[in-house]
This record gives structure tokens, C-alpha cells and sequence, in this order.
């Protein structure tokens, strides 16, 4: 099966707005006081995808020995507006203002090959990852901060490096496709942004 076909292109973007639709409200109803519950919460589908997206970004944007700076700087700006979040600070619209970074990955993903400044690509990551950021924090009671921030931190290490992985295996295996497949990708991220946005 040719994965890169129209067909699986298709489905596979079907499939990423499917869950969008049902998966617009991540930070709400669920527990948030332990480690195992913030080593899952990182999967709702936009921080996994921001997550996913700052990885790739960081491998086709960033110098090669620079690679690290990008899931860097989001896990450092997320934890530390966590911990404003955890003390009351919060921004308007901040879900709509979450789903909207999951559109500014993907159409970094898109332009990955004519990338912005270092500096520009890399404080877009920390705004982003302090959007997501507040809002882990504000839902979590001062009395679990800690240990489900750890969980949240691993979970999200380890979604950037699948992304790190991600783009080194399409650059490896696709070649001269590889940028065509980043850039659908991140067309697809855009896209499920788009619809989560519409949700919250």
C-alpha cells in the first residue's frame, strides 16, 4: 500500500478531523491530580498534535546540532506557565487560543522549508507552549501540581521525540518526498486546528 497515495492522504485526513471534532474540549472532565493521569492527559488530539508538530518542525527547521532547541523551549515555557496557571493566572479565549496553535504548527509544518528566523520559529513555540501551558495549570488543585506536572513533562518529551523521530524517518525513507509529506501533514494538523476551533 502506497501510503503516500491520494487515497491514504485522504483517509488519513478524514481520520485527523474525525477525532478533532469529537476530542475540542481536552481540559475539562477529567482528573488532574496524579502522575499516571498527567503522563495521559498530553493525548487529547491538540496537545498531542502541537506536540507532535514541534518535533518534525524542529528536525526540518532548526540546524541539525540544534535539533533540541525547539521541544526545549516548548517544555520549558509549558511548565513554567503551568505553574502560573496552577496560581490563577489565565488569558481570554484561551481554548480557542490552543486550538489556534495547532493551525500556527501546522502551517509551520507547511513552510518548514522556507522557515522563519530561529528566533521567530522558536518564541511562536514558547507562546504556543505557554498557551498550553496555562491551561494544564489551571486545572490542577496546588496539591497534585507536582506530581502531574512530572507526568505531563514526560508524556511530552516523549510526543517530541516521536516527532524528532518521525521527520528523520520521512527525510531517511521519502528523500526528495519528504518536505511534500511534511508540508501535507502539516496541512492536516491546520486543518484539524481549524475544526477544534470550531468546536470550543
Amino acid at each position: 500500500m502506497n501510503l503516500l497515495s491520494p487515497t491514504s492522504l485522504r483517509t488519513a485526513g478524514v481520520a485527523t478531523l474525525a477525532l478533532a471534532a469529537t476530542a475540542a474540549q481536552a481540559h475539562t472532565g477529567h482528573a488532574t491530580t496524579s502522575l499516571f493521569e498527567g503522563l495521559s492527559h498530553p493525548f487529547g488530539l491538540d496537545h498531542l498534535l502541537a506536540m507532535l508538530a514541534v518535533g518534525v518542525w524542529s528536525v526540518r527547521a532548526l540546524p541539525a546540532h540544534q535539533t533540541w532547541r525547539g521541544p526545549a523551549t516548548f517544555l520549558l515555557a509549558l511548565v513554567a506557565s503551568a505553574a502560573l496557571g496552577a496560581a490563577g493566572v489565565s488569558v481570554p479565549f484561551l481554548e480557542q487560543l490552543i486550538a489556534l496553535s495547532v493551525v500556527l504548527f501546522g502551517l509551520m509544518l507547511v513552510c518548514a522549508n522556507q522557515p522563519l528566523p530561529t528566533a521567530w520559529g522558536l518564541a511562536l513555540v514558547a507562546v504556543a507552549a505557554s498557551l498550553h501551558g496555562l491551561a494544564h495549570g489551571a486545572e490542577t488543585p496546588p496539591a497534585g501540581f507536582a506530581s502531574y506536572a512530572i507526568g505531563f513533562g514526560v508524556t511530552t518529551a516523549a510526543l517530541h521525540a516521536a516527532g524528532v523521530w518521525s521527520a528523520r524517518g520521512m527525510g531517511r525513507w521519502l528523500a526528495r518526498r519528504a518536505s511534500w509529506a511534511i508540508g501535507s501533514l502539516g496541512a492536516l494538523f491546520s486543518g484539524a486546528g481549524l475544526v477544534l476551533l470550531s468546536q470550543v
